[in-house]
């Protein structure tokens, strides 16, 4: 049978010249639960001590609906404080452009708000990456363009990335940018396989884009599936799982690390050994057959 080959130990991202982990980690959920500096250091080292560099969060990750808008960057922010040599140990990663409850705005003053906000709050002098989260369809892509190609150029960010853009709105900023987009973040999972027939990943390989996959185990609903298509891509994920000891979530991580287009599964536990674990992806081996297997059940039917 033909073996896909491993995951690199490292990837570049997009087509710059920034080093990221092939795995990465979320902070979504990370000023939840009353968790204090202490409690996100121990996260943060359990990330970094598997290997993990790559490290993502957003200004609206802690907002309740009423409140904690830019509690998880700021909650990060402390972290960086308190340790300042943990920095340059990471590769971080914001996003912006969401402002409740318009909800989206990416007009020149609030970018530009935005980033600057963002900077202050994880109390560092520039992002390696930063994402529009979702787009503003008011917003002109050559305005938008405008205030990130300023940002890079001051030195508050290195690179630029967005999250949840459809194909068209990503040529589309992509074409008024002097410094070139390196990643778009969708939602990729093995229950969620759009992306690998509508030319999503088609796109960001011809753009030298690295795909950042957010919730890649599908909501928790690999952890437990109920319904009979879930259930079906859980049985052919732990066909190989078992085969080569690790658990279903591992699985689902290299599965999305093994296609050519070099996804990259941002892990959203907020539990250290869950993080940790993460790290086990790198030494699952994928055939083609096995790797199929998955895709039909996610699928619901046979290939054409």
């Amino acid at each position: 049978m033909s073996e896909l080959p491993l995951p690199p130990a490292t990837r570049r991202l997009g087509t710059s010249d920034i080093e990221v982990s092939p795995i990465a980690w979320g902070m979504w959920r990370l000023a939840e639960d009353g968790r204090t500096a202490a409690d996100a250091a121990r996260l943060v080292h359990a990330a970094l001590d598997a290997g993990i560099t790559f490290l993502d969060t957003a200004d609206i990750y802690g907002f309740d609906g009423t409140g904690g808008f830019g509690d998880a960057e700021a909650l990060l922010g402390e972290v960086l404080a308190a340790d300042p040599g943990l920095r340059d140990k990471m590769v971080l990663a914001t996003k912006g452009g969401i402002l409740p409850p318009l909800p989206y705005d990416q007009s020149p003053a609030y970018l530009t708000k935005a980033i600057d906000d963002s900077l202050r709050r994880l109390k560092v002098d520039s992002v390696d990456l930063w994402q529009i989260h979702r787009p503003d369809i008011l917003a002109h892509p050559q305005e938008v363009a405008r205030v990130l190609d300023d940002a890079v150029a001051s030195g508050k960010i290195r690179t630029l990335g967005v999250s949840n853009f459809t194909q068209a709105q990503i040529a589309a900023l992509q074409h008024f940018l002097g410094n070139k987009l390196v990643s778009t973040q969708p939602e990729i999972s093995p229950l969620r396989i759009t992306c690998f027939e509508n030319g999503e990943l088609d796109q960001a390989m011809m753009l030298g884009l690295t795909p950042l996959a957010w919730s890649p185990l599908g909501g928790g609903r690999l952890a437990a599936p109920e319904t009979a298509r879930d259930k079906a891509v859980a049985a052919a994920l732990d066909a190989v799982a078992e085969a080569q000891g690790v658990s279903r979530t591992v699985a689902a991580y290299s599965w999305l690390m093994a296609h050519p287009a070099g996804i990259i599964p941002i892990i959203g536990s907020q539990t250290p050994a869950r993080i940790a674990e993460g790290a086990e992806a790198l030494k699952v081996r994928w055939t083609r057959t096995d790797w199929y297997a998955v895709l039909v059940a996610a699928r619901g039917e046979r290939l054409p």
